[in-house]
């Protein structure tokens, strides 16, 4: 069922069948979450880092193919590996 895991089904046939209500304070904790995740993810620090230009232009080719600018992809794989969510394959 389109890729989802058993707890990611149980929720959208809950969905589906009008099971899932609102929390009452609904309004009051999405500006709450959305205040973390823009605090989360706020660039407030800037660095220089020397790469070959032949990595660069693999960074640049794959952010193309992707449709983000490199320099977003370069973020994006240190947050994952600063998380932990990035792996070496071996």
């Amino acid at each position: 069922m389109n890729g989802l895991d058993q707890e990611e089904q149980e929720l959208l046939q809950a969905f589906e069948a009008g099971e899932l209500r609102r929390v009452a304070d609904f309004a009051e904790r999405k500006q709450r979450h959305q205040e973390y995740a823009e605090a989360m993810f706020r660039k407030d620090a800037r660095i220089n880092i020397r790469l070959s230009s032949r990595d660069l232009r693999a960074l640049q080719k794959k952010a193309l193919a992707e449709g983000i600018p490199y320099q977003t992809l370069v973020a994006s794989i240190l947050h994952k590996y600063v998380e932990g969510r990035l792996h070496e394959e071996r």
